[in-house]
């Protein structure tokens, strides 16, 4: 499938998903909003109820208007329009809320004209939805014998009472988050598939021309006239060795990745001094460095240089920085090596005067495969592999690697060993 049609099915299922949630939320809160008002209008209605037993009961008249005020979301008032009997009254809520179905927990008061206080207070328990938590309740100047009832957890019953839509926008999310997975993982694919089509076409590339090179040159040797000419014959040679040289380098590349991901490899760690294995690596790559012109400087001032660690990888991830400092560098590499202890660590920099990294790739950098893009300029060789290589063996000897670059000005790596 084309880039664009995945983009555009991404997209499309977007915002259809976009539109399923907030059809959904739409849903669930008019429901909500539904399940509210017949709850106050149930409440409403037991609590006029209320009032006109205990109006009965004291032989007195309820006021014209309606007694019931609801002055906030789960809080009413109750006008009596008499002295009010806490036990009467806890008697009547009780009955009416049973007949009426209401089975949540609240919490009632009485006013007192003369303390001008809500007192006589109770908490009614009905089910395990909430616990009793301590609430305040409101004073009504316009009634004189009233009290206040409170339904702490009212939020959770309702909301008890709408199984259905909280089941079916679970199913309806877990589906999303499932959708967005996948999604994920086809992105993941395709990305890998393009990587992977990428390292096989450079990798052609990069075995081809050797193999081109080494193939004319055996022609060439072949001739018997070559043997007339012994700098031509030696000259040769050197290019044989040289691209065969180039074709062991990278495939050990590839075997040192191979046996990466397989978790093959073990770290034969043991006691080594850095700068010995610092020296003997610069030695052999100053002949890469010299053929340019270049310079290799060694600036070792770490005064504790003995490690523990594998030395023979550690020995490839100082080649392979030097050879990334070299393949970047101008056409004159100015390449610098040093050591210095801090905070009781050692620390491995390499640092040379190439073109620099952007801040967007300094991390991606260490990714397998990766190359920095240069456009339709092709003048870097190499898979993408000897940083993933350098990083992946840092952190098996649990040390530590970062970048210090900025375009134009070089990079700079630190191994904290």
């Amino acid at each position: 499938m084309k880039s664009n049609h995945i983009r555009i099915a991404v997209l499309l299922g977007s915002i259809s998903i976009i539109g399923i949630i907030l059809f959904q939320m739409y849903w669930v809160n008019k429901s909500y909003g539904l399940a509210e008002e017949q709850f106050n209008k149930t409440v409403e209605i037991a609590l006029y109820n209320v009032a006109q037993k205990m109006a009965e009961f004291n032989n007195s008249e309820l006021p014209n208007e309606n007694p019931v005020r609801q002055i906030s979301s789960n809080y009413f008032i109750v006008d009596i329009n008499n002295v009010i009997d806490a036990k009467i009254l806890d008697h009547f809520l009780k009955t009416e809320f049973e007949y009426s179905n209401i089975h949540i927990d609240y919490e009632y008061a009485i006013y007192d004209c003369e303390t001008n206080e809500m007192v006589f207070g109770n908490y009614i328990k009905q089910n395990d939805i909430s616990s009793k938590e301590k609430q305040k309740f409101q004073k009504f100047d316009e009634f004189t014998y009233y009290f206040g009832i409170l339904f702490p957890s009212k939020m959770l019953y309702i909301m008890n009472s709408m199984n259905i839509w909280l089941i079916s926008s679970f199913v309806l999310f877990t589906a999303i988050i499932f959708f967005a997975y996948s999604v994920f993982i086809i992105l993941k694919q395709k990305r890998l598939s393009e990587i992977q089509k990428d390292f096989i076409n450079n990798m052609t590339h990069e075995f081809k021309t050797p193999i081109s090179t080494i193939g004319i040159s055996a022609e060439v040797l072949a001739e018997p006239e070559i043997a007339k000419n012994p700098e031509r014959l030696r000259n040769y040679a050197e290019i044989i060795a040289g691209q065969n040289k180039r074709l062991e380098n990278q495939i050990e590349k590839v075997l040192q990745l191979a046996q990466l991901e397989k978790s093959k490899f073990r770290l034969n760690k043991e006691e080594f001094d850095i700068h010995k294995v610092i020296k003997q690596v610069g030695e052999a790559f100053k002949l890469t460095i010299d053929k340019k012109n270049g310079a290799l400087h060694c600036n070792l001032k770490a005064k504790r240089s003995v490690i523990k660690g594998d030395k023979l990888h550690t020995t490839n991830i100082i080649y392979n920085l030097l050879d990334n400092a070299f393949k970047y560098s101008p056409e004159k590499p100015d390449i610098t090596i040093s050591t210095y202890n801090k905070n009781g660590r050692l620390f491995l920099e390499i640092s040379d005067k190439g073109p620099g990294i952007s801040k967007k790739y300094q991390k991606k950098i260490f990714n397998k495969f990766f190359r920095i893009p240069t456009g339709n300029i092709h003048n870097v060789k190499g898979f993408g592999l000897g940083l993933n290589y350098v990083k992946n063996i840092v952190h098996a000897h649990n040390w530590k690697i970062k970048v210090e670059s900025n375009p134009g000005e070089g990079s700079r790596f630190i191994i904290v060993m």
